[in-house]
């Protein structure tokens, strides 16, 4: 998805955006806004999506069930690995 489309959509909705830059690796946008969800959006449109607010934004971005973006706040944290090899 395109950055500029996503900023056009969250804003339209209410939802300011407070910061908008390149991301370290100079591979795509880091977004931020103001109900504390944060977008890493790719040269490659490809989305995630941290914070508490992550889940309303990727609502309006209608990208919530379609599995096209995982949000880091919805990750099982389970401290084992996922992969257990046997022998």
């Amino acid at each position: 998805m395109d950055v500029d489309k996503v900023i056009a959509v969250v804003s339209a909705a209410g939802i300011e955006l407070t910061d908008r830059r390149r991301t370290i690796s100079d591979d795509g946008w880091s977004l931020s806004f103001a109900n504390g969800a944060e977008l890493q959006i790719g040269d490659d449109g490809k989305i995630n999506a941290s914070g508490k607010g992550a889940d309303s934004v990727l609502g309006l971005l209608d990208l919530r069930s379609n599995g096209a973006t995982k949000s880091k706040a919805q990750r099982p944290r389970t401290g084992r690995p996922s992969h257990f090899g046997g022998s």
